[in-house]
């Protein structure tokens, strides 16, 4: 993937941060976006649980990684309480952001087709420059998300932060 600025998020609340986040504001950091639905099977099962572990292990590192929950079925059954209550039952403790809705009756939230996303679970890694480096539909090996993060945390140690 030819690296392109990141599309900024177009969310309507956040949950585990007091403020919402944007990719601005992350500048200089390395961001791995898990962009999920709660009733997506791979994003329960595999994605989700990744996202947590990815948040745990490089903790203290210039890398945040960001939850979007991107609702693009099953509408009513995914709403903000829901999200809340799955959000403390899963014991998730990074920044989840919700998509906005699309305009005019759309059922594609706004950041999931700003990222052309096409299902979940959907991981986005961004450097610190803020630039899309990887998008990746389904489930992403451990191992290699490990060396791809990795390799953007090193590449952000030597390269200077372009405003």
């Amino acid at each position: 993937m030819q690296p392109r600025p990141a599309p900024e998020w177009r969310t309507t609340e956040w949950i585990n941060t007091p403020e919402p986040l944007s990719l601005e504001r992350l500048r200089g950091k390395v961001v791995l976006l898990h962009a999920f639905q709660m009733l997506c099977r791979g994003c329960v099962e595999r994605g989700l649980p990744q996202a947590q572990r990815v948040a745990e292990l490089f903790a203290g590192a210039p890398l945040v990684v960001v939850g979007l929950h991107t609702v693009f079925e099953n509408h009513d059954a995914q709403g903000i309480d829901a999200l809340r209550a799955f959000v403390a039952e899963r014991r998730l403790t990074f920044p989840i952001g919700v998509d906005a809705p699309g305009p005019a009756g759309d059922p594609i939230p706004q950041t999931m087709r700003a990222y052309g996303m096409q299902g979940t679970p959907t991981t986005v890694l961004i450097d610190a420059q803020g630039r899309r480096r990887r998008q990746i539909l389904g489930p992403h090996d451990d191992l290699l998300l490990g060396a791809e993060l990795q390799a953007l945390l090193t590449e952000a140690q030597a390269t200077p932060i372009i405003a």
